[in-house]
C-alpha cells in the first residue's frame, strides 16, 4: 500500500497506510491542507467535506500516531496512547510518532496530507 506524508509545523511524519478501501478512498483526496481541532488531549480530528468508506470496528487500544477514521467523514490523528471503547476505521500509523504531539502542540493546527 501507499504511503502519506503529514506536514505540520514545518515537522513531517511518514504514515504507513494500511490496504483498504477507506485509506485508498483517502489517497484519492490529496493532497489536502486541514485544519484539526484538538480534543481531549490525545487527538486532532477534522470532518471532510466528503465520506470515505467505513468499516469501523472496535479497536480497543489507540497508539500514538494512529490514523482513524470516526464515522465516515472525520479523520481522526491521535498523538497519544490510550484505551478506548470506541469504533473507528483505521487508516494506517505515523512512523516517529514520539514527535507528533509536540509538533501538533495545542489547540486547532493546521495539517497537510500528501501522497508520497
Amino acid at each position: 500500500m501507499a504511503n502519506l506524508q503529514i506536514t505540520v509545523n514545518g515537522s513531517s511524519f511518514a504514515v504507513t497506510l494500511y490496504d483498504t478501501e477507506a485509506a485508498r478512498a483517502l489517497l484519492d483526496k490529496l493532497p489536502m491542507t486541514v485544519t484539526m481541532h484538538e480534543l481531549n488531549g490525545n487527538e486532532k480530528y477534522c470532518y471532510m467535506n466528503e465520506s470515505l468508506p467505513a468499516s469501523s470496528r472496535r479497536v480497543g487500544q489507540i497508539r500514538t500516531g494512529d490514523l482513524m477514521l470516526y464515522g465516515s467523514d472525520c479523520l481522526v490523528l491521535f498523538y497519544e496512547s490510550f484505551q478506548t471503547s470506541y469504533s473507528y476505521t483505521p487508516l494506517g500509523h505515523a512512523e516517529n510518532a514520539e514527535e507528533l504531539a509536540a509538533a501538533l502542540g495545542t489547540g486547532d493546527v493546521e495539517v497537510t496530507f500528501a501522497a508520497q
